[in-house]
């Protein structure tokens, strides 16, 4: 091949056989037909020749069969000199390329198929006029004369038929003809031959003998042809003889003979030595650079030494330097390919004593921007960059802003890798706005070629993400206070009641990307406060509190409960109790079990360090047993006294009992008093009065320990009142007064009054009459109404609870149905541990209900009720059961208007924070379970009666699970799960492997880090790395499978790959491959000579090299499946959902690149279960592959263990 242009423009070709001509062997007489097919563009021409020169006969057809598309050459009626080499040569303006092939003519007789002249015979034709023979011997010697096809031809112009006796006749005439062994038809002429060249001798023989000895001689010496290299090659072509001497010098000069069998024929070869000159001298370049630049130099006659030299050094062939010399080895080529300026200077051609130079310039080529700068907005705090690539990498860059110039610095980062450049702005500012501009300078080329673009600064806000808490904590605890923004490069900063912290002792401020924290070391007073972190667009607040449970000093306890409060009646009684406690606690007295609330008389206070209680213008009653409860969210503390109240004695008891009643002497017996006041009672004081008299007379007294009494002074048929008095030190008590008792026989003072009216009202008064006649009458009496007498009411029906808190039960009743109606009712009450029951109730009560208030929480009380009327009080009824104060029984229930997230996302070394309400009575249990353990470790856990909270201060990885609350009580359970994954910067992948299961692409396969699995927003991010330069370009992103395949790799390049996990936290440690990666170039297309070319058909059926797989997905989670497939030409991919084609749906997520077909569904729902499947076809097949999705939720086990089964069948299967 002979190549013209070495850079072919994109589209073009150099010409190729897709079907060369074949060598033939065909008998004299016979035709021959050569075919070849063809390709290039532009369009090649072929053109036919003989080697030996000869031009091809006449008669030969050479034309383009436009049906077959081939170039074919006919040769009819073939003699012996056709027998040749013919060359097929097929041109453009790119090369030639010959192919030579051998065409071979025999003698051979051929037998006559008479079957086929019969068959050839038509009707009988008019007939021609017949040639007379004398006899047989003519005809034969006729045949013998033309060509055996004509022999039909002739005996039917001659009337002979008998074929079959004549060409036996006529061979056995042969056999008798002598003929001679060798005969010369050429002989050897003499050849002169210029030094370099090749000589050719030939000649034309006839022999009998095909086996006859040929022997070459040079001058007296035969020539050793298989030993020459070359230099002697001896060729026949049928009948023609001839012999090359190749490379001719002087030496060659000689005569050179052919013997044949006993013939020998001889001829000279005569050596023309030319002087060496160049034929043209080198001509100076001006090459435009990156172009070729071609020299070329023809000698006058071969050489075998030379040398191309640039800058007086010798060059070799290499890829910059392509030395060429054609066949002849007169014209000498040097091709300098990609000039550059270093190629600017002196190119020469030397051989022997003969030099020839000339000058290489180069004309740069303009700078062009391929990419130019584009205008960049960014927040403040982050990253600008800007980029531009150029035309070329051999290039000086400047960097300016504003006009001025940037110098490298922390701030400016400046790139320039090959034809890219890359100026890097790190934090950037405000102050950073404004023009940018890259310069660009060649050498030898004072053109400045420039791109410029605005950068725009923008001023970074954040939003809150999790905003601060308020803190209680106790004194010496550490507290701890964050707050999440929205962007990890906003800063900001912590006040403390308004004013900014920046040294404050025992206080640590830590940023953690996009969460701020402000840690007390150990918390004290002077902590407390409102704390505020303000940073751009966010802002939030919080207090800071401590929290010390409720204490009283043991030593006032112990005091407390062995000294009783003591005081007089009507005095005032101060009961002080001092404590600690921050917040300040819930200050409750109970008196007897029953809670203490302000009135008139009772005063209640506290301040920061006591709890007061004053009782005024105490009454006997106000003794008993006190009870003071402080109680706050962090504990309960409790003290107990006893409060004594001195008074006067209560009256004595019952109803005196008179134990002698006559004229001469009265007795008496009673009860002491129920109260003693506090104090002993020292006597009794007995006092009379007659009746009718307001004066009481002292008729005796008696010591505290007799309780009976008689007198003497007393007159028969008198009536007397007698009252008792108890006495202690503070005085004596109120009286006990009898009933009026006669001395004797009694004077009848009653009188039934009859034949009133009814509904009359009436008044009485009485006159005593005696001896002496009537007295005055008495003082009228109260008006009586005439009618008949009432009964009290009967028992109260239906008492029940209505409801119930901590500290009042509410109680409803009905009329009782016996008696006469009532006009109100008496409440009493009694706790459990004591047996004295107590009205609740001053006076009755009018109504059928009534709540009862001030109890103590949780204590039992039992109740009755009595009805009263005017007849008197009813018996009374009690409740079956004690009643409990607190709120009605209820099972445990969540309180779902505070906002309780069932899944909760924790930066790792953060805190975690979870608070629940709830309801129940009684309050229930609350135990906290992780993964259904309960929880024992690092966390803290405060309960409430309506709240709980869970708190880590700082979480790990570890404390990612599924967290339970479990509320439970006598009366159900209830539980709440959370969802907690506790996220930090993802591990990083493991075991990259890199493989190529689809041609010029490279498939990175790697182990999943165990953080992708668990995290479904989490993916895997690829990059790629040329050897040639330091940095990393993104390959592919969001990447959720452990298997990807780049593409778009550049042939004859190395490769680095690097695969890193991605989340919301960010990046992890890269995984980077071990070994580069190595992509194949394609072989040169031009070579000086061009073997043989059979054009392979890639084209294939598509199949699947690796098809899809079942999966299993929990509902609200994306699924990805992926397969790999060959196919030439490319398959087009279409997918399915059963029988319904998903190609073009849009709810689903498809891609198809370099035999990698990948789909995705987003969010995957239980519709979205089935079977999926994906076909591949072109013209020349077809194949599918299926697998089956199933979505399955949570808790849906039985369905996961089904599935897992499965799977693992299908893997032992496989």
């Amino acid at each position: 091949m002979l190549s013209r242009s070495v850079e072919i423009p994109a589209g073009e070709s150099i010409p190729e056989f897709l079907e060369k001509p074949h060598p033939v062997t065909v008998p004299e007489g016979d035709k021959a037909i050569f075919r070849a097919k063809v390709k290039g563009n532009p369009k090649p021409s072929v053109t036919w020749k003989r080697e030996s020169g000869i031009p091809i006969k006449e008669g030969s057809k050479m034309f383009f069969d436009s049906i077959n598309k081939e170039y074919i050459l006919k040769l009819e009626n073939l003699a012996s000199d056709d027998a040749d080499n013919y060359k097929c040569i097929v041109s453009n303006e790119h090369a030639d390329i010959i192919y030579t092939v051998s065409l071979n003519v025999t003698e051979s007789e051929e037998k006559l198929d008479f079957k086929k002249m019969l068959k050839k015979r038509g009707p009988p034709a008019t007939k021609k006029k017949e040639k007379k023979v004398v006899d047989e011997k003519e005809m034969l010697e006729i045949l013998s004369k033309v060509p055996k096809k004509d022999f039909e031809k002739v005996c039917m112009e001659y009337g002979f038929t008998d074929f079959r006796g004549l060409l036996k006749k006529l061979k056995e005439m042969k056999k008798k003809v002598e003929v001679e062994a060798i005969k010369i038809l050429k002989p050897l002429e003499d050849v002169s031959a210029k030094v370099d060249s090749t000589a050719i001798f030939d000649c034309i023989l006839e022999l009998r003998d095909a086996n006859t000895k040929m022997i070459w001689i040079k001058d007296n010496e035969p020539l050793r042809l298989q030993y020459s290299l070359g230099k002697y090659e001896a060729k026949q072509m049928g009948t023609k003889y001839m012999l090359y001497v190749s490379n001719v010098t002087e030496k060659d000069m000689g005569v050179y003979s052919l013997t044949v069998g006993d013939k020998q024929l001889s001829a000279r070869l005569h050596v023309i030595d030319e002087p060496l000159t160049f034929l043209a001298d080198l001509k100076p370049l001006k090459i435009t650079e990156r172009q070729t630049a071609v020299y070329e130099i023809r000698l006058s006659k071969k050489v075998p030494n030379f040398a191309w030299k640039f800058n007086g050094k010798e060059l070799k062939r290499d890829d910059k330097y392509e030395i060429i010399t054609s066949e002849d080895g007169l014209t000498h080529t040097l091709k300098i390919k990609d000039v550059r300026p270093s190629d600017v200077g002196e190119v020469s051609f030397e051989t022997g004593d003969l030099v020839t130079k000339a000058e290489l310039s180069i004309q740069r080529t303009p700078i062009k921007f391929i990419r130019n700068l584009k205008n960049v907005r960014v927040k403040e705090k982050g990253k600008a960059c800007l980029e531009c690539e150029l035309t070329t990498k051999d290039v000086t860059l400047k960097w300016m802003k504003n006009g001025k110039v940037i110098e490298r610095s922390k701030k400016f980062t400046m790139i320039h890798e090959g034809k890219t450049a890359e100026l890097i702005i790190d934090d950037a500012e405000l102050s950073d706005t404004g023009e940018y501009m890259v310069i660009a300078m060649q050498d030898n080329d004072p053109t400045e070629y420039y791109s410029n673009s605005n950068v725009t600064v923008e001023e970074r806000f954040a939003t809150v993400k999790s905003g601060l808490s308020d803190v209680q904590a106790a004194t010496g605890d550490q507290a701890e206070l964050c707050v999440v923004l929205n962007d990890e490069k906003v800063e900001g900063v912590w006040l403390k009641d308004g004013k900014e912290i920046t040294d404050m002792r025992g206080i640590q401020i830590i940023k953690q990307g996009a969460v701020h924290k402000l840690i007390i070391d150990k918390m004290g007073e002077e902590f407390e406060g409102k704390y505020t972190f303000r940073a751009k667009g966010a802002e939030s607040e919080a207090t800071v509190s401590i929290a010390d449970p409720p204490y009283i000093d043991p030593s006032v306890l112990e005091t407390l409960a062995a000294h009783p409060v003591t005081v007089k009646a009507g005095q005032t009684a101060y009961i002080k109790v001092p404590f600690k406690a921050k917040p300040l606690p819930k200050v409750t007295w109970f008196k007897d079990g029953i809670e203490v609330t302000e009135e008139d008389r009772v005063v209640m206070e506290r301040t920061n360090d006591q709890a007061l209680l004053t009782i005024k213008n105490c009454v006997r009653e106000d003794s008993g047993a006190i009870m003071l409860k402080l109680k706050s969210d962090c504990g309960t503390a409790i003290a107990h006294l006893h409060l004594n109240v001195i008074d006067k004695p209560k009256p004595p008891q019952g109803k005196v009992e008179f134990l002698e009643k006559t004229g001469k002497c009265v007795k008496m017996k009673w009860k002491a008093p129920k109260d003693n006041g506090g104090k002993q009672v020292t006597h009794f004081i007995i006092e009379r009065r007659i009746v009718g008299k307001k004066s009481w007379i002292k008729v005796g007294e008696v010591d505290s320990k007799q309780t009976t009494f008689g007198t003497d002074k007393v007159e028969e048929g008198k009536a007397y009142q007698f009252r008792i008095l108890a006495v202690n030190s503070e005085g004596a008590s109120e009286p006990l007064e009898t009933e009026e008792i006669f001395a004797g026989d009694p004077i009848d003072t009653k009188c039934k009054v009859d034949s009133l009216l009814e509904d009359t009202e009436y008044e009485f008064r009485v006159i005593a009459v005696n001896r002496a006649g009537p007295g005055l009458p008495s003082s009228a009496s109260n008006s009586v109404v005439a009618r008949d007498p009432i009964k009290p009411p009967g028992l109260v029906k239906g008492l029940h609870v209505a409801d119930s808190s901590n500290s009042s039960i509410s109680l409803a009743w009905q009329q009782p149905d016996e008696g006469d109606p009532p006009s109100g009712y008496i409440l009493e009450m009694r706790a459990e541990d004591t047996k004295e029951w107590s009205k609740c109730t001053k006076i009755p009560i009018t109504g059928t209900n009534y709540t009862v208030g001030g109890l103590q929480e949780r204590q039992k009380y039992f109740f009755r009720i009595r009805a009263v009327n005017e007849a008197g009080v009813g018996e009374p009824i009690e409740l079956k059961e004690g009643v409990l104060a607190m709120p009605p029984p209820a099972a445990p229930k969540f309180d779902l208007t505070v906002r309780l997230q069932n899944h909760m996302v924790v930066r790792a070394g953060t805190a975690l924070c979870i608070h629940a309400s709830f309801t129940g009575s009684p309050p229930p249990n609350v135990v906290w379970q992780k993964d259904g353990v309960p929880t024992r470790g690092r966390e803290s856990i405060t309960k409430g009666k309506n709240h709980s909270q869970f708190l880590i201060h700082s979480t790990r990885r570890m404390d990612s699970g599924l967290y339970r609350i479990v509320l439970s009580n006598d009366y159900g359970e209830a539980h709440y799960d959370i969802h907690v994954r506790v996220t930090d910067f993802p591990r990083p992948p493991t075991n990259l492997n890199l493989l190529e299961e689809v041609p010029n692409t490279v498939t990175l396969k790697w182990d999943h880090s165990p953080d992708v699995k668990e995290d479904s927003g989490a993916h895997y991010v690829i990059l790629k790395r040329d050897t040639s330069t330091a940095t990393w370009f993104t390959a592919a992103e969001k990447v959720y499978s452990n298997k990807y395949t780049v593409t778009g790799l550049l042939p004859g390049r190395k490769y680095f790959f690097r695969v890193i996990a991605r989340n919301d936290i960010g990046d992890s440690d890269p995984l980077d491959s071990k070994d580069s990666w190595h992509i194949n170039k394609d072989k040169e297309l031009f070579h000086a000579r061009m073997k043989e070319y059979h054009e392979r058909d890639w084209r294939h059926a598509p199949h699947f090299i690796t098809p899809l797989k079942n999966h299993a997905v929990r509902r609200g989670h994306d699924c990805t499946m992926s397969c790999a497939f060959l196919g030439n030409p490319r398959p087009v991919v279409t997918l399915y959902k059963g029988n319904v084609n998903i190609t073009a749906n849009s709810k689903f997520w498809y891609n198809s690149t370099s035999g990698v077909c990948t789909l995705v569904i987003p969010t995957c729902t239980a519709k979205d279960s089935g079977e999926y499947s994906i076909l591949i076809e072109n013209e020349l097949g077809h194949e599918k592959c299926n697998c089956t999705l199933t979505v399955y939720d949570k808790d849906d086990k039985s369905l996961l263990d089904s599935v897992t089964n499965s799977l693992q069948k299908s893997k032992h299967l496989m």
